[in-house]
C-alpha cells in the first residue's frame, strides 16, 4: 500500500494551494480517507475527513470554510484544496486512509495507512 502526497510549497498568507494524495495497493474507492497535519513543535492534528463514497465531509474546527476535501475514486485520488491560508497553517500535511466500514473520524489511531507527508509553508 502506498499513499503519495503532493502539491506543498511556500506560499503567501492569503494564498492557496491544493494537496493531492494518490493511493495504490488498496481498494480506495472503498476507504474513507483523511487528512492530517504537523505543526513545529506540535503533535498531529485532524484536519479533514471524507467519506468513501464522497457524500459526507468532516473538518476541523480551524480549517472549516477554508479547506476543502474531495476525491476522485476513479484516479484513486483525494484532494485538500486550501483557500485563505494562514501562517499558523504551516505544517507537515499527511493523508492517510481508514479501514473499511468505519464513519468519518478524527482521530489518528483509527487510520490505517499513511502517506510520506508534503510541507506546507505560508508566510505572513
Amino acid at each position: 500500500v502506498q499513499l503519495q502526497a503532493s502539491g506543498g510549497g511556500l506560499v503567501q498568507a492569503g494564498g492557496s494551494l491544493r494537496l493531492s494524495c494518490a493511493g495504490s495497493g488498496l481498494t480506495f474507492s472503498s476507504r474513507n480517507m483523511g487528512w492530517f497535519r504537523q505543526r513545529p513543535g506540535k503533535e498531529r492534528e485532524f484536519v479533514a475527513a471524507i467519506m468513501w463514497i464522497g457524500d459526507s465531509t468532516y473538518y476541523a474546527d480551524s480549517v472549516k470554510g477554508r479547506f476543502t476535501i474531495s476525491r476522485d475514486n476513479a484516479k484513486n485520488t483525494v484532494y485538500l484544496q486550501m483557500n485563505s491560508l494562514k501562517p499558523e497553517d504551516t505544517a507537515v500535511y499527511y493523508c492517510a486512509a481508514a479501514p473499511w466500514g468505519l464513519p468519518n473520524t478524527p482521530r489518528a489511531k483509527d487510520y490505517e495507512y499513511w502517506g510520506q507527508g508534503t510541507q506546507v509553508t505560508v508566510s505572513s
